[in-house]
């Protein structure tokens, strides 16, 4: 006989780990600390690329004016703006990055919480079914 509650608390599992699961599951298997710092470290070089790209990029638009008046420039002031810049950017997108990944986790643990709520639903089941099965048929103390 079918246990219909089996059934239902089953595929909710199986629907949980083929939609939400497959992003939230992984995420779960990190501690907080280790998933932001990953975040944050791939922020940092997201970041520096982005920004040097940036740099270039301004570089070249500008660069006939850059070659007609660069003896007049103070190299040390363009030098510390760029450096400044690429200090602001780096801590505005950090904390952004940091605030967006705490989230993200902080959903991953409560949506995996859930999910391990299901597998002991199930767990329960399976014990109840086993402790009925163990009654049965023992006809004269013996078990085949």
């Amino acid at each position: 006989m079918v246990n219909e509650e089996k059934v239902k608390v089953m595929t909710k599992i199986a629907m949980y780990e083929q939609g939400e699961g497959k992003k939230y599951l992984p995420i779960s298997k990190y501690y907080r600390s280790d998933y932001i710092g990953l975040a944050l470290i791939k922020n940092f070089f997201l970041v520096t690329i982005g920004y040097l790209l940036l740099v270039a990029a301004v570089a070249v638009y500008y660069g006939e004016y850059l070659m007609d008046n660069i003896h007049k420039m103070n190299l040390v002031a363009v030098g510390i703006y760029i450096i400044a810049g690429y200090v602001a950017a780096l801590i505005v997108y950090s904390a952004l990055t940091y605030i967006q990944y705490s989230v993200k986790y902080y959903k991953a643990k409560k949506s995996v919480r859930k999910y391990y709520g299901e597998l002991t639903d199930l767990s329960k089941i399976y014990n109840r079914e086993e402790k009925r099965a163990s009654g049965r048929g023992t006809a004269g103390g013996y078990r085949k």
